[in-house]
């Protein structure tokens, strides 16, 4: 036996680090990569929390299943458009909202900043960049996050009272979400921090032909499915965080008909379509209001863990916890590991920025990376990785949704339901795929790629859970 142990090739189970594995494959042996890793990155007191916390299994467990059946439950639908001011509830003329959880204009980031110029200009409230700058320092204006009023924006998230938005209801439950609407064009948009021309053309044409034109036909049809054309669109090719080709197609294609037969002029119809023709991210903020609606049906039981939102506002990141109430638990935005377009450099790009993330919140974005393969010419990386995003987040979400599922998985469906003991516990982080914003007011979009959303948010909404049982 131990002559043949001497003259045979060892075959290793390698416990520790991924290194130790290669070296014995180098020296022609066979390894084994364990993938295992101490829990809660070996934090002692993070490890006690997790004990502690066992001791009330069952109770967050049925909490926790009672949250994820809610928003598996959702079927959210897009039922009008109208301006803020008149169909979001408490919006005020003085009202402007923004991504992520609160911050002052004094701490905003260049592009939230470019955002809020640009709206106070369209809204008539200020002619020039240095009046608005003025305006929006003076105190006068009342900002909020998105999510304080059910609503989400991508990047900077800025709405204000003449915008028009988009009204999702959740059938099952009765909640309203609301959003913007997208307005790229060229790479340029108010969503990026830009406030060109270009930009007020696109805004001033939303609020008077597009926003009353998508209007009408909505109320006409009854409601739109946003669930079932985001289920259809991940069989083809979308993620629909970052992705949209296929779910902006079969919007058009299922309003086109009642659009057609509506007496509507027909260069505003001409426009209309050509507009969505060229925004393959037009179905973006439908998509997040349809999230949005979703998470915010599994948000309020107590005692879940269940993660219920995240949002960044390019300098802080915060989630939001379903059995935590409205406190936000934040952290530094991270930067984006991703693809520049030129001829910005890494130096150009801003801190990670928008509510978009409450499509990962949902269980869709990079949680089904693995349903959208052309995305990695996009933000980087292989398909492999891809797959592998969408495979990992499972270790740390409550169940499968059956509604969203993944071909190239033999349809299993996305993770849904982001566990924040299941964060700390295995140290693996909820994955993003986003766009890039340029760090100064006025450029736009100028990259895209992945982050993650920060450990330390899941370790303060952890502590806090344990001290509120």
């Amino acid at each position: 036996m131990t002559k043949k142990l001497i003259n045979s090739r060892p075959k290793v189970v390698n416990v520790g680090v991924d290194t130790f594995g290669d070296s014995v494959k180098a020296a022609g042996s066979d390894s084994v990569q364990v993938d295992w890793r101490p829990p809660a990155q070996g934090d002692a007191e993070l490890i006690n929390i997790l004990l502690a916390l066992e001791e009330y299994h069952d109770e967050i467990g049925k909490a926790n299943e009672k949250a994820v059946e809610k928003v598996l439950a959702a079927q959210p639908v897009w039922i009008d458009v109208g301006p803020a001011l008149d169909v979001i509830p408490g919006f005020t003329p003085d009202t402007v909202l923004h991504a992520g959880p609160p911050v002052t204009w004094e701490d905003m980031c260049g592009p939230m900043k470019g955002a809020v110029i640009g709206a106070l200009i369209f809204e008539g409230r200020a002619k020039d960049k240095d009046e608005a700058v003025a305006l929006a320092a003076s105190g006068t204006l009342k900002f909020s996050p998105c999510h304080h009023f059910n609503a989400v924006g991508p990047m900077s998230g800025v709405i204000t009272a003449s915008m028009p938005v988009i009204v999702v209801e959740n059938k099952t439950d009765g909640n309203l979400a609301y959003s913007n609407f997208n307005s790229e064009k060229n790479r340029k948009a108010l969503s990026f921090g830009a406030f060109d021309q270009d930009v007020q053309d696109i805004l001033i044409w939303q609020r008077d032909v597009m926003g009353p034109m998508l209007g009408k036909a909505v109320r006409e049809m009854g409601g739109i499915d946003l669930k079932a054309i985001t289920a259809r669109a991940l069989q083809m090719g979308d993620e629909c965080h970052n992705r949209h080709v296929a779910s902006t197609s079969l919007l058009l294609r299922e309003m086109m008909p009642t659009l057609a037969r509506l007496d509507l002029p027909r260069e505003q119809l001409a426009e209309l379509a050509d507009y969505m023709l060229h925004n393959d991210w037009f179905f973006l903020n439908f998509s997040m209001a349809a999230c949005k609606a979703t998470m915010d049906s599994g948000h309020g039981v107590p005692m879940s863990t269940m993660v219920t939102a995240m949002a960044r506002n390019g300098v802080k990141v915060g989630i939001r916890v379903s059995g935590l109430g409205e406190k936000w638990f934040t952290a530094p935005a991270p930067p984006i590991r991703g693809l520049m377009f030129p001829p910005f450099t890494e130096k150009d790009a801003n801190p990670d920025m928008g509510d978009s993330t409450i499509t990962e919140t949902c269980g869709i974005g990079a949680f089904a990376m693995a349903a959208a393969p052309a995305m990695v010419k996009l933000v980087g990386g292989t398909v492999a990785e891809a797959i592998g995003f969408t495979k990992t987040m499972a270790d740390i979400t409550i169940a499968e949704n059956k509604a969203y599922t993944i071909p190239t998985l033999d349809f299993l469906g996305t993770p849904t339901g982001i566990d924040i003991r299941k964060v700390v516990d295995t140290g693996i982080l909820p994955k993003i795929n986003t766009g890039i914003a340029h760090r100064q007011p006025g450029y736009g979009i100028v990259g895209a790629g992945i982050t993650e959303i920060p450990m330390e948010c899941f370790v303060a909404a952890l502590k806090a859970m344990y001290q509120s049982i």
